[in-house]
């Protein structure tokens, strides 16, 4: 339970450190060209990272922690998928990478928390 805690938490950070670091740095051209659909973009990818940040660390109630873990590793499923379409459209393998690596981590953490329902 602890990796899925800590996976999840460091996860979160990273992402919101990720979009801070990209709006920051003027390197979201989808602002000039589609502006909502990235802010809903950019939005639930936010409120994700701070579901898992706030899971992990914050919640002390094993059971909530617990639910919100496994509805935050179903978010960063989607988001993961959602994001790695527009890499694989410009042929960045790493990218593509870093996130098959997150979505693995996110199927090990469903399933970890699904086990752990079990007992």
């Amino acid at each position: 339970m602890k990796f899925v805690k800590y996976s999840s938490a460091v996860i979160g950070m990273l992402m919101i450190m990720q979009w801070v670091f990209f709006i920051v740095t003027g390197n979201v051209p989808k602002f000039e060209t589609t502006p909502v659909s990235i802010g809903f973009h950019i939005s639930i990818e936010i409120i994700t990272a701070m579901l898992l940040i706030f899971a992990s660390l914050i919640c002390k109630k094993r059971v909530i922690r617990e639910t919100l873990l496994l509805y935050g590793q179903g978010m960063l499923g989607y988001t993961v998928i959602n994001s790695a379409g527009d890499f694989a459209q410009s042929g960045d393998w790493f990218f593509l990478g870093m996130f098959a690596l997150i979505l693995a981590v996110s199927i090990i953490n469903s399933v970890q928390l699904f086990k752990q329902r079990e007992h």
